[in-house]
């Protein structure tokens, strides 16, 4: 009997374990919308627009929530290298490979202190959606995001992360999660 009741509890922990795991990861690639200003009274009001707006691009933002009640980021790609130049003379790509830069700006939009490193929920895909992850390097475009970041409700960060991917393949889309690519919520902006 014990044997029995022992199985029928390990079976329904891992059940409550395998649905909890899945909970649902979203991505989204509709930036940011500025609040439309009042209408005047002497012109109609616009009609809104009923077109959905176009994906995310260079210099889109995105907000994403983190795992945690009150962990969320305002995230914008602000600019692309590609391809990225070393800073030094002694790091360089692997043979048959280029670097990518990804300039982003992170804004702590959410009630909670943000301390993460980026470059751990960043990925960049190619057009048949193969993925390529970051690499420490440091690129002529400017300084890299740093491996700790640390942003109190409000402040900012803004940095590069370098990307290695074969020099035949477009780089497509890139895409940001917080909480080192475990959060919900993941970002996504086209790149070309």
């Amino acid at each position: 009997m014990r044997t029995r009741t022992a199985l029928a509890a390990i079976t329904a922990v891992a059940a409550l374990t395998i649905s909890a795991c899945d909970s649902g990861t979203t991505v989204t690639d509709k930036p940011n919308t500025a609040t439309p200003k009042a209408a005047s009274s002497s012109k109609p009001a616009a009609e809104p627009s009923t077109a959905a707006p176009a994906p995310a691009g260079v210099g889109d933002t995105i907000t994403l929530k983190g795992s945690e009640e009150g962990s969320q980021l305002d995230v914008t790609v602000v600019k692309v290298a590609d391809p990225a130049r070393s800073s030094d003379e002694y790091t360089s790509p692997e043979d048959g490979n280029r670097w990518v830069g990804v300039q982003f700006r992170l804004l702590n939009s959410g009630s909670k202190a943000y301390g993460d490193s980026p470059a751990n929920g960043a990925q960049i895909y190619d057009k048949d959606g193969q993925q390529f992850g970051p690499v420490f390097a440091d690129i002529t475009a400017g300084p890299s995001m740093s491996s700790e970041v640390k942003l109190k409700p409000g402040a900012k960060a803004l940095g590069w992360i370098t990307f290695e991917v074969p020099k035949g393949v477009k780089a497509a889309t890139v895409q940001f999660a917080m909480n080192s690519g475990f959060a919900d919520q993941t970002g996504e902006w086209k790149l070309s």
